[in-house]
């Protein structure tokens, strides 16, 4: 019975070709076998698998249909583009991902290490060296802590300064506080009495 092993291709020397051809290629409507041996001159068997894994990684859509992310990847800001590839390879191994978070940080022994574990091949095995060697491939073109840094969000201090109005003095700011007294005046005829009322509440309630 098959399994559902990690994305790869067989021919893993291709992708660092093909995916170099379409950071400088024009987006296509759809990515086909055609456009990919017409346009970008692969048209070897080996290379055909390409289209299933770029579809797997976010690329493309479905029908190839080159997506946002495939946009992305074909930004000239590197960041962006680099951001947009890991976004792309989470995508494609969120399986291998769901084991371990930092795969991408993994020396190839180590990764090709929890491989094995997952798949259950024996080591140096022909698939396992594709599924390495195809994400090897596409880590080249990766930046995984620019991408973390879309999602960062902003610091405590980043924040209060927006709160203040990105970081103005307010050294000069004075806070004022109004409050209002109600008195209740005893029934008397004489005026010591509220004198004596007065006078306490200029000299307790009064005072600056």
């Amino acid at each position: 019975m098959a399994k559902n092993y990690p994305a790869f291709v067989n021919a893993t020397g291709t992708i660092t070709k093909i995916l170099e051809k379409i950071k400088v290629a024009a987006t296509p409507d759809r990515f086909t076998q055609d456009y990919l041996a017409t346009e970008l001159g692969f048209s070897g068997g080996g290379a055909r698998a390409f289209i299933p894994l770029a579809k797997k990684l976010g690329l493309l859509g479905s029908d190839g249909t080159p997506t946002e992310l495939y946009k992305q990847f074909r930004n000239t800001n590197t960041t962006i583009s680099k951001a947009a590839m890991a976004k792309a390879i989470r995508n494609a191994y969120s399986d291998i991902y769901s084991r371990n978070e930092y795969a991408h940080s993994l020396n190839r022994s180590d990764f090709e290490g929890l491989i094995v574990e997952m798949t259950g091949l024996e080591k140096g095995n022909q698939t396992v060296r594709a599924i390495v060697g195809t994400f090897e491939a596409l880590k080249a073109f990766a930046d995984f802590k620019a991408s973390a840094a879309e999602s960062t969000p902003k610091s405590e201090s980043t924040a209060s300064e927006a709160d203040t109005g990105g970081g103005a003095d307010t050294t000069d700011f004075k806070l004022g506080i109004a409050y209002t007294i109600n008195l209740v005046l005893p029934k008397t005829d004489d005026v010591a009495v509220f004198n004596a009322i007065f006078k306490s509440l200029k000299d307790n309630l009064l005072k600056k």
